[in-house]
C-alpha cells in the first residue's frame, strides 16, 4: 500500500539508508518525512546516511497503534525486516 495523504491516518515506514541500514519511523505524511530525512532535518540517525529510499509504509488508525507497530518492527532482526519489505514491494 502506498502512503496515504489522508491526515486521519498514521503510518509506520521504513527507509533504506545509503549505507544499506534500515530506519523505522512513524509519520502522518510519509512523503514529507522522507524528504526531511533526505534534507538532513529528519532523525539524527539518518542525517549522515542520506539519501534514504522509502521501502515500506503501512497505514494505521491511531498514533498509539503506529507507536506499537514501530516498536514491534524495531524488535525484529534485519532478515525479518527484509521479508516485510520484500512483501511490500511485491504487492505494489
Amino acid at each position: 500500500m502506498k502512503p496515504s495523504n489522508d491526515p486521519h491516518f498514521w503510518h509506520v515506514y521504513m527507509v533504506r539508508c545509503a549505507d544499506r541500514t534500515i530506519y523505522t519511523g512513524i509519520a502522518k505524511d510519509v512523503v514529507r518525512r522522507v524528504a526531511e530525512h533526505n534534507s538532513g532535518s529528519g532523525a539524527k540517525y539518518t542525517r549522515g546516511r542520506a539519501p534514504v529510499e522509502l521501502v515500506f509504509a503501512e497505514a494505521v488508525n491511531s498514533h498509539g497503534e503506529a507507536l506499537r507497530r514501530e516498536y514491534e518492527i524495531k524488535q525484529m532482526n534485519r532478515e525479518q525486516k527484509l521479508r516485510i519489505i520484500e512483501g511490500f514491494i511485491t504487492n505494489q
